[in-house]
């Protein structure tokens, strides 16, 4: 008999605590991420109040310097801890994946110099568009369209462009490339980027309207990503006939592998947070796993250096938290975690190799306090022992450590 009946792990995407002890051999802007620390910097630097999770027990995790601005708790209701990546990547997909089980020893390319000629010149053979060569590069996707949208209605070529992770995305406005044609021309860049020497985990279709200056992206992306390599724990409990919800892109990331119901993207970390506890609410829902994105953190304020406005978002999730916790049930579990760092203090824009902290809250867990530091994998083995399901290929469970 599970000892929790329902758990639900979410991802404060990019939210590291500190850079990992391998930061050395990952760099941003040529510089390694040896002094990266997206919590603690964030707090030094812009000041941090997020009381809710503080009171979990957030200032207690272990850590070279306490947070500037986040004091440890005397008696926290929950138990902490820090936890370290395997797997030979900083991405998205790469933590998400570790996070449900698997060690990505090879990992996925990312191509911060833009893709290759050789690439671009397949994609514009088979669509018979040409590519703008001025966006072919890490691009936020908002600035992209507006950047070269007033371009693409007059010439109708297609904008191709990346980010920190390993994604080639397609935009497109909707009145100059049919939905229809973006789909295609993405399903062949899917077909042709599935090994090395360009080896993606998405291709993302970014569809959008309006006029020069007031561009919008619409509901009608569509991503087009690979199947995890090796079963994960999501593909186990889906296995045993045990419920498994996916809020935000988690869907995507895992290309549908192991998710029974998908609940949609995300137009906001709030947007996200209430379809997390849409899934709380739900009556049908007695037993099984809740996986939640949250992603502003990352796309909208690490990667654009933002480090006020990352602060603003980490309080506005923390202002969320008594809602969250008011409609767990006694049997619940929650699992407050990240994929990877972003400080946005930081040189470059990309993704820092950082730990991510670990908050855990259950209305029924008399005990809090620490656990031992353990790695991404170690919170879906702690899933698999708790649903009497097979681990997927790495983790600890610390099922035994919440008393």
């Amino acid at each position: 008999m599970a000892k929790f009946k329902r758990m639900h792990v979410v991802v404060l995407d990019s939210v590291g605590i500190g850079a990992a002890p391998d930061a050395d051999q990952f760099f941003n802007a040529g510089e390694p991420d040896t002094t990266s620390d997206t919590l603690g910097h964030i707090s030094e630097t812009a000041g941090l109040t997020v009381p809710n999770m503080a009171k979990i027990g957030l200032g207690n995790i272990e850590r070279d310097t306490p947070l500037k601005t986040v004091a440890a708790e005397e008696n926290p209701t929950g138990y902490v801890t820090k936890l370290e990546e395997v797997s030979r990547g900083k991405d998205t997909m790469t933590g998400h994946w570790e996070i449900m089980g698997l060690n990505i020893t090879d990992p996925f390319d990312t191509f911060w110099d833009g893709f290759p000629e050789e690439l671009l010149q397949k994609i514009e053979a088979f669509s018979g568009r040409k590519i703008i060569r001025e966006a072919n590069k890490p691009y936020s996707g908002t600035a992209v369209i507006d950047d070269f949208g007033p371009r693409q209605m007059e010439t109708g070529e297609l904008i191709v462009y990346t980010s920190a992770d390993p994604v080639l995305q397609i935009a497109a406005h909707e009145e100059v490339i049919p939905l229809e044609e973006l789909y295609k021309i993405c399903e062949y860049a899917r077909s042709i980027t599935l090994e090395r020497p360009s080896l993606l985990g998405r291709i993302i279709a970014r569809p959008y309207v309006g006029t020069p200056g007031n561009f919008s992206r619409t509901s009608n992306r569509h991503d087009y990503a690979v199947s995890p390599f090796a079963p994960t724990v999501l593909d186990n409990l889906k296995a045993a006939g045990i419920d498994t919800y996916g809020v935000g892109k988690i869907n995507d990331i895992f290309n549908s592998a192991g998710i029974s119901h998908d609940m949609g993207h995300n137009k906001s970390n709030n947007h996200g947070v209430d379809n997390f506890i849409k899934v709380l609410q739900n009556q049908d829902f007695t037993e099984g796993l809740s996986f939640t994105n949250l992603v502003d953190f990352d796309a909208v304020y690490g990667h654009r250096r933002d480090t006020e406005g990352y602060r603003d978002c980490l309080e506005e999730f923390d202002a969320r938290l008594p809602e969250i916790i008011d409609n767990m049930r006694e049997d619940d579990l929650l699992m407050i975690t990240a994929d990877h760092g972003n400080d946005p203090t930081y040189v470059g824009t990309d993704h820092t190799r950082e730990y991510v902290p670990l908050l855990i809250f259950g209305k029924s867990l008399k005990g809090a306090g620490h656990i031992p530091v353990g790695h991404f994998a170690d919170i879906s083995a702690t899933i698999a022992e708790n649903f009497g399901v097979e681990k997927s290929q790495i983790g600890e469970s610390f099922l035994d450590k919440l008393v």
